[in-house]
């Protein structure tokens, strides 16, 4: 699994390839990016960003957030899709020091899994038909609603919990700086709650599960609730995965993955 790019201002972009998947496949690495919010980019880190030739961005964010904060800079090399995925906004830095990170993230997870159906499902979509140039989706600190389309996308792809797991606490490692960036935006203050900006990994195992206990496995919610085609998911698979050598292309039969 590769680590995060070197920006400047971006704490959290990192290249999702690198992953093992079902049928001895590995997820494309140059191909599908997650990140932190896009509109930090400008001078140098704009001019890195246009170097990884993106087609397409995906914003998970509030509409009152871009309109706070903005977007990534317009340009014709890519599309963008805003597509707000979570739709009861709660408030994390005024949160209690007693609220227990894992079990109040997997919760708000779960809400999302089920409020934001039609955008998830559009994400995948958007994601699948990408063709062959690389994808980048982000929310704000580019944890909590970057990481669930992330863990869903990876499903589809067949990687195994484990890995999604790591995938999901990777994010820790930009913690600081993000915390960072919060502090900045709020000259003398500094979060109520422990929890803010972290990413143990016990709340992706904790979200999961929810979802398995509720629908037999993470695929069965995305096929019951998002209810994705089947020739977008094997065009997913077709544009993100490495088949192993000596297969053709497709990354694999399409499989139903827990």
């Amino acid at each position: 699994m590769n680590g995060p790019l070197p920006f400047q201002r971006l704490h959290n972009f990192r290249d999702l390839g690198g992953c093992p998947a079902d049928g001895g496949c590995t997820v494309r690495t140059g191909r599908l990016f997650r990140s932190d919010s896009l509109a930090k980019l400008e001078g140098a880190d704009w001019e890195r960003f246009l170097t990884l030739d993106i087609g397409t961005v995906i914003d998970l964010r509030y509409s009152w957030e871009i309109d706070a904060k903005g977007r990534v800079p317009e340009h014709p090399s890519f599309t963008y899709h805003h597509l707000s995925v979570e739709h009861r906004p709660y408030d994390q830095p005024s949160l209690g020091p007693s609220v227990a990170t894992g079990p109040y993230l997997a919760e708000r997870y779960l809400e999302v899994a089920h409020d934001g159906v039609t955008e998830l499902s559009r994400a995948i979509e958007v994601i699948a038909t990408a063709g062959g140039r690389p994808t980048v989706f982000h929310c704000t600190s580019g944890k909590d609603r970057t990481g669930l389309l992330a863990a869903l996308v990876l499903t589809l792809l067949g990687v195994d919990e484990s890995r999604i797991v790591e995938d999901f606490a990777r994010t820790g490692l930009a913690s600081e700086r993000l915390l960072a960036d919060w502090r900045a935006e709020h000259p003398g203050r500094g979060p109520v709650w422990p929890g803010y900006g972290r990413a143990p990994e016990d709340v992706m195992r904790r979200f999961l599960a929810a979802l398995t206990e509720r629908y037999g496995s993470v695929r069965g919610y995305i096929d019951e609730r998002l209810d994705i085609d089947d020739a977008v998911i094997a065009a997913l698979r077709k544009n993100l995965l490495e088949p192993a050598a000596g297969e053709g292309q497709g990354g694999g039969e399409e499989r139903r993955q827990g």
